[in-house]
C-alpha cells in the first residue's frame, strides 16, 4: 500500500503529503500503542491486587455455579476450574490481554495429553471469542484517547451485544455437540 501510495503520489506531486501522512500515522500509532499499554498495565496490574486479595477466588465463588454446568469435566479439578473462572473474570472486566494467559492455562489444564479438544474446551474457546463483557476497558481507553467526552456511554450496547454473541456461540457449540455425538 505504501508502494502504490507512493508511485501514485510522485507524478501527481502529492510525495510530499504522503511522507507527512505516514510520519502522522506511525506517531498517532505510537501514543495508540503507549496509552493502550498503559491501561493494559494497570489492569493486569489490578488482577495481581485481586489475586493477592484474594479477591479472585470470590469472584470464582460467585461465578463457579454457572461455569460448573459449562464445564463439568473441568469443575472437578479446583486449579482448572480457578483459571477458567479467573478467565471469565478478566473478560467480563473487558481485559481481553490480561484474560490470555489465564485462558491459555485453562486450555492446557483441560487438554491434558489429549490429542482433539474436548466439547468443554471448545465452549471455553467460544466464550473467550465472544467476550461477554460488563465493563469494556479497552473500548473504553481506545475511546478516551480518541478524544470521546464519555468513554463508556457504550456499555448498554456492549452488554446486550456481549450477551448475545455468547448466547449465540454457546448455542452453536451445544448443537454440534449434539450433531457430533450422533
Amino acid at each position: 500500500m505504501v508502494l502504490f501510495s507512493l508511485l501514485f503520489a510522485l507524478p501527481g506531486g502529492c510525495a510530499g503529503a504522503v511522507s507527512a501522512a505516514a510520519l502522522e500515522g506511525a506517531a498517532s500509532g505510537v501514543r495508540l500503542s503507549l496509552s493502550l499499554a498503559g491501561t493494559l498495565c494497570l489492569w493486569s496490574g489490578l488482577v495481581k491486587v485481586m489475586e493477592q486479595a484474594r479477591l479472585d477466588r470470590k469472584l470464582a465463588r460467585l461465578l463457579s455455579p454457572l461455569l460448573r454446568r459449562l464445564f463439568p469435566q473441568a469443575g472437578k479439578d479446583e486449579q482448572t476450574m480457578g483459571r477458567i473462572c479467573a478467565n471469565v473474570s478478566a473478560n467480563l472486566l473487558g481485559l481481553g490481554n490480561a484474560a490470555t494467559p489465564l485462558g491459555i492455562e485453562a486450555v492446557r489444564r483441560m487438554k491434558g495429553g489429549a490429542d482433539t479438544a474436548s466439547n468443554e474446551l471448545c465452549r471455553l474457546v467460544v466464550m473467550n471469542t465472544a467476550s461477554i463483557q460488563l465493563l469494556p476497558t479497552t473500548v473504553a481507553a481506545l475511546r478516551g484517547t480518541a478524544g470521546a467526552a464519555s468513554p463508556f456511554d457504550i456499555l448498554p450496547a456492549v452488554w446486550v451485544t456481549s450477551l448475545c454473541s455468547v448466547s449465540a456461540g454457546l448455542a452453536a457449540a451445544f448443537l454440534f455437540q449434539r450433531i457430533w455425538r450422533m
